[in-house]
C-alpha cells in the first residue's frame, strides 16, 4: 500500500508553493540574463579586433579557476556596501554583467561557436545594410542554437541548485527550495524532529521540477551536449 504522509509532511515543511515560486524567480531571471549577456560578452571577442583579446580570455578563463570561496568576501563587502544583500539584486546583477555562476563556462562554448563560422557570412549580411546587432542577432545566434540551449539549460540548473553564496547573500531572508530543504535537514539532525524518510521526501520534491524540465527538453540538451562537444560526471 502506498503511503504519502511523508511527502504531505514535507510538503508542509518546506512550504512548496512559496519556495518553488522563489526557487523559479531566483533561477530563471538570472538564466535568461546570463545566457544573453554571455552571448554578447563573445560574440564581440570573436568577431571584434579588441586590443588585448587574450588577455581578456585567460581573465575570464581565471575567475572559472577560482573557488567561489576566495571572492565570497569581497563580494559580500560589495553589496553590503551598496545596500543590496537580503535583496534579489545579489542573484540578478552579476547575471546581467557576465559574472554569474560559471559564466566563463558559456562565454568560451559560445565563442567556440562565433569563431567556427565564417566570417564572409558577417561580410555578406553588411553589404545587404545589416548593422552590427542585427548581423548578431540574425545570422550569429541562430548558428549558436546550442549553445543557447545549453547555457540556458545550465545556468538554471546551478542557479537551482546553489546554497553557499545564497545562504551568505541573503542570510535566510529569501528561501528558496533548496535553502528549505538546507534547513530543515539541519533541524532534523539538530532536533531529531524530522525523519530521515521525510527529509529523502523533501529531497526529492526539491529535485522534481529539474526532473520534469529535463523530461521535456531532454532531446535539445542532448543535442546541445553533442554539438558543443562539452562531457561531464
Amino acid at each position: 500500500e502506498l503511503c504519502f504522509d511523508n511527502f504531505r509532511t514535507a510538503f508542509e515543511t518546506l512550504d512548496f508553493f512559496k519556495s518553488f515560486g522563489m526557487s523559479m524567480l531566483m533561477s530563471l531571471i538570472p538564466a535568461v540574463l546570463q545566457t544573453a549577456v554571455t552571448a554578447v560578452i563573445a560574440y564581440g571577442l570573436a568577431r571584434f579586433h579588441i586590443p588585448f583579446k587574450k588577455v581578456i580570455l585567460v581573465l575570464i578563463l581565471i575567475t572559472f579557476l577560482l573557488p567561489t570561496q576566495v571572492m565570497l568576501v569581497p563580494r559580500y563587502v560589495l553589496f553590503d556596501t551598496y545596500h543590496l544583500t537580503d535583496t534579489i539584486w545579489a542573484q540578478f546583477l552579476p547575471a546581467l554583467f557576465g559574472q554569474g555562476l560559471n559564466s566563463a563556462i558559456f562565454i568560451f562554448v559560445y565563442y567556440s561557436y562565433f569563431v567556427s563560422y565564417p566570417v564572409v557570412l558577417d561580410e555578406a549580411a553588411e553589404i545587404d545594410g545589416a548593422g552590427k546587432w542585427k548581423i548578431f542577432l540574425k545570422v550569429s545566434l541562430p548558428m549558436a542554437k546550442g549553445a543557447i540551449i545549453l547555457s540556458m539549460l545550465f545556468s538554471f540548473v546551478f542557479y537551482w541548485n546553489e546554497t553557499y553564496l545564497s545562504n551568505t547573500l541573503w542570510g535566510g531572508k529569501i528561501q528558496t527550495l533548496p535553502l528549505k530543504l538546507q534547513s530543515f535537514t539541519l533541524q532534523k539532525e539538530a532536533a531529531g524532529s524530522i525523519s530521515e524518510s521525510v527529509s529523502l521526501a523533501g529531497t526529492l520534491l526539491s529535485i522534481l521540477p529539474l526532473l520534469v524540465m529535463y523530461l521535456i527538453f531532454q532531446r535539445q540538451f542532448v543535442e546541445s551536449i553533442e554539438s558543443t562537444g562539452i562531457t561531464g560526471e
